[in-house]
């Protein structure tokens, strides 16, 4: 393991009115026990004074971390108006959430933070304030001078990574969308991500057929054999080590996924239900392909249970570590 890089983490807050906060001020007290780096939470400092038997500290630099971190979780506050009501989502606690987002971006680019984390955002409410992105992964990957197409969600968790091949479309869409480009673009990415940032010296890829039993030699669908195929055989003659369009319902029990170290799928939920069934309380979204390190946990805002002090915080802490792996793995690789 190379040399720990002792810049701290930006965590942004998400939505402060879902449960961003609640899950980043619990990762802050369970880091002796999750072995967490150093980070700081960026939002609205009132957001995390009303956490129960949490300390919070106001920085003014990330520098600051590291000396508060372990008194206190560290607050970098950016946004001056009343604490979010938890489960009303505002206009306001959009603006917050943006701003945040934002901000962390703009200090892992500068070097002052050493990875981001981000906490679940309300789509719809950052739509009313003139957010113009799918997600937070494409506003990252525009921050960072990276192409949307460029940067690639991948799904983590300790048995089973996936990277749906195309992600927020309407199933009708996605046999025009999932081409020989698209294919090998996504693979590529998560080839160089496996070995920068997870150490995978020789990745190996799966890949899960569109159709049922991978469309059963062109009698159930032929976009395996005239789509796929060949995209797979592009890469394969690359020095890949590359899967054959594989019937998806036998890819992930627990022998299958013995044989590979990410599951490439051509549609969203193909790759989320088994990431999910898996890894529901510790899966981590990564995106791939950008100059910094990101991650998110695997949920959303959870506005129905904000406030009430029980939001499981297991994903968040997740993240954090999976930053930690990303960014230690990054130093090992690069010198």
């Amino acid at each position: 393991m190379a040399e720990w890089n002792a810049k701290p983490f930006a965590v942004s807050c998400g939505d402060p009115a879902g449960v961003g906060p609640e899950i980043i001020g619990k990762s802050w007290q369970r880091r002796s026990e999750a072995g967490l780096k150093p980070f700081f939470a960026i939002g609205n400092i009132a957001d995390f004074e009303k956490l129960a038997g949490i300390p919070v500290r106001k920085i003014e630099q990330p520098s600051e971390t590291i000396g508060t971190f372990g008194e206190a979780l560290p607050v970098f506050h950016i946004h001056d108006a009343a604490a979010a009501i938890p489960g009303k989502a505002t206009l306001d606690s959009a603006q917050c959430s943006l701003h945040a987002l934002e901000i962390a971006c703009g200090l892992a680019r500068s070097g002052d933070a050493g990875a981001v984390i981000t906490a679940p955002v309300s789509k719809t409410q950052l739509y009313e304030v003139g957010f113009r992105y799918p997600g937070q992964t494409e506003f990252v990957s525009e921050r960072c001078g990276i192409a949307r197409e460029n940067a690639v969600m991948m799904l983590a968790g300790p048995s089973l990574r996936v990277i749906p091949m195309t992600t927020h479309i309407a199933l009708k869409d996605v046999p025009e969308q999932l081409t020989g480009p698209l294919i090998i673009a996504r693979a590529r990415a998560a080839e160089k991500a496996l070995i920068r940032n997870f150490g995978i010296e020789k990745p190996r890829l799966a890949v899960a057929g569109l159709n049922p039993h991978a469309g059963e030699n062109g009698n159930l669908g032929d976009e395996e054999q005239r789509i796929m195929q060949p995209a797979i055989d592009t890469l394969r003659n690359d020095g890949m080590d590359i899967s054959d369009p594989m019937p998806a319902d036998t890819m992930f029990h627990e022998e299958a996924r013995q044989q590979y170290d990410v599951a490439l799928c051509p549609y969203h939920d193909q790759a989320l239900i088994p990431l999910k069934t898996l890894h529901f309380f510790d899966g981590v979204n990564i995106t791939l392909g950008l100059p910094i390190v990101r991650t998110s946990p695997d949920h959303g805002t959870a506005f129905n249970i904000a406030g009430q002090d029980i939001a499981d915080p297991r994903s968040m802490i997740a993240a954090i570590q999976m930053a930690a792996t990303a960014v230690a793995n990054r130093q090992m690789h690069d010198h």
